[in-house]
């Protein structure tokens, strides 16, 4: 329920904004608001009350809101006043500077929203970041998928296109989103080109999650039921000392010695409450034991700094900028049949089982304001039914001073819908689809 109100909330906000950008700029121009709505009313309205000329209202589906604006084509589909002589008050009736103005007034809302938010974030609890540099400062350890197209436990990585990134958090992405990765292996100079096969391999597996810092200490987290080390009563917060006689000084090391004695008999020396003792334990045939490691938190490596609102300003604008970059980097990966990274895309289901299921203010308003920004790129795509594809056909007319009649307008409109609509459907029914699986497979 917490991960549903969090999304719930954000959604809320950034739908009221940037609806609000819209609202304000039509009535700079006065033009006439006939409705407002938070979420979509199909069919019905959850509340509505009318206010002068318009109706405001919370509709029951939430995929977004709307400003209907008098003689505009938009989300409503409603045609029939465009069939009437057209009227001062309405949106067909202005100039095509200032429809084109409150056309992105939704978009510039959302950008602005997202450097208030990390201006103000950075002035109060700080800039925070997981440091590259720290991070990786016994090197990083992959996971098999990483293994697999070409990293080795203990890389470093130097840059990412010739360039580097202090922000770890960031590095990750630039990986998956980059051409040439630089490492460094053992003091030596190792160069990477990460196919776009390659790419989706990571990202239909691990994701982000297919490299972490390297474990020195190797200590129990949880013990899987019924397995080897189960039989063994290996338990939570035992540490891992040798292996047959032998010590190692990183747990990627270990896993891959572990992993030469399947469905052999070992020795382990622990440590637990402070005494050693040896256990013998068998290993599978995947080369295991059946237990999960206490992994290093990240938090371990995050630097913080607080910046006066004169020094948040600029970093939140330069934040802001380096997200927008972000998000058209990542569309350009959807767009790559070979790296299936389009089925990564998520709908408001997938991305709030994500979510932390404990509330926390700092995490919702900065995950605010990244989704701020990738709501102001999609609606910025020239796709007919966004804001992109209005401002498109505006600034078409402003450039050949044809306007796009009001028939053929409704014609785009609605194939915009479409389109729109069915890959909402897609991925919702997606991650319906895996939710449902995961609660099967759990029973």
């Amino acid at each position: 329920m917490i991960q549903l109100a969090q999304i719930l909330f954000i959604l809320s906000v950034l739908v009221i904004l940037h609806e609000f950008g819209h609202y304000i700029t039509a009535k700079a121009f006065k033009m006439r608001i006939e409705k407002f709505y938070l979420f979509m009313d199909v069919g019905f309205s959850l509340v509505k009350k009318k206010i002068g000329d318009t109706e405001w209202g919370i509709g029951w589906l939430p995929l977004g809101g709307y400003v209907k604006i008098a003689g505009m084509i938009d989300e409503s589909m409603d045609t029939e006043q465009m069939k009437s002589e057209a009227q001062p008050w309405e949106f067909r009736s202005k100039p095509a500077w200032q429809r084109l103005i409150v056309m992105l007034g939704g978009i510039i809302v959302n950008i602005i929203l997202a450097w208030f938010i990390y201006t103000v974030m950075y002035a109060t609890v700080g800039q925070k970041y997981i440091a590259t540099e720290k991070i990786q400062e016994k090197g990083l350890a992959f996971g098999e998928v990483g293994e697999k197209v070409g990293f080795k436990n203990g890389d470093k990585i130097v840059s990412v296109d010739g360039k580097t990134q202090p922000k770890f958090n960031w590095l990750i992405i630039d990986v998956l989103l980059g051409n040439e990765v630089v490492l460094d292996r053992n003091g030596q100079k190792v160069v990477l080109h990460l196919t776009d096969e390659q790419k989706g391999l990571i990202l239909g597996s691990e994701g982000k999650n297919f490299v972490k810092p390297r474990l020195q200490t190797i200590s129990i987290d949880s013990v899987t039921p019924n397995s080897e080390a189960a039989k063994a009563k290996l338990q939570k917060g035992d540490v891992i000392k040798a292996l047959n006689g032998q010590k190692f000084s990183f747990f990627d090391v270990f896993a891959t010695d572990l992993a030469s004695h399947k469905n052999d008999s070992i020795a382990l020396t622990i440590e637990r409450n402070k005494q050693v003792k040896d256990i013998k334990v068998k290993v599978n045939a995947e080369g295991k034991l059946g237990f999960i490691p206490t992994t290093q938190d990240k938090l371990d490596f995050q630097i913080t700094t607080k910046l006066s609102l004169a020094e948040a300003i600029p970093a939140a604008v330069k934040e802001s900028w380096q997200m927008l970059v972000y998000n058209v980097k990542q569309f350009k990966l959807i767009l790559k049949p070979k790296t299936e990274a389009y089925k990564q895309v998520k709908s408001p289901i997938g991305i709030a089982r994500q979510l932390p299921d404990t509330w926390d203010w700092e995490f919702v308003w900065n995950f605010t304001a990244l989704f701020s920004i990738g709501l102001a790129f999609m609606n910025l795509l020239p796709i007919p039914g966004l804001d992109g594809g209005h401002a498109l056909f505006t600034i078409v007319e402003m450039v050949t001073g044809k306007k796009l009649s009001d028939k053929a307008a409704g014609y785009v409109q609605t194939a915009g819908m479409v389109i729109l609509l069915s890959l909402m459907a897609l991925t919702f029914g997606k991650d319906i689809y895996q939710w449902i699986v995961e609660i099967i497979s759990k029973k």
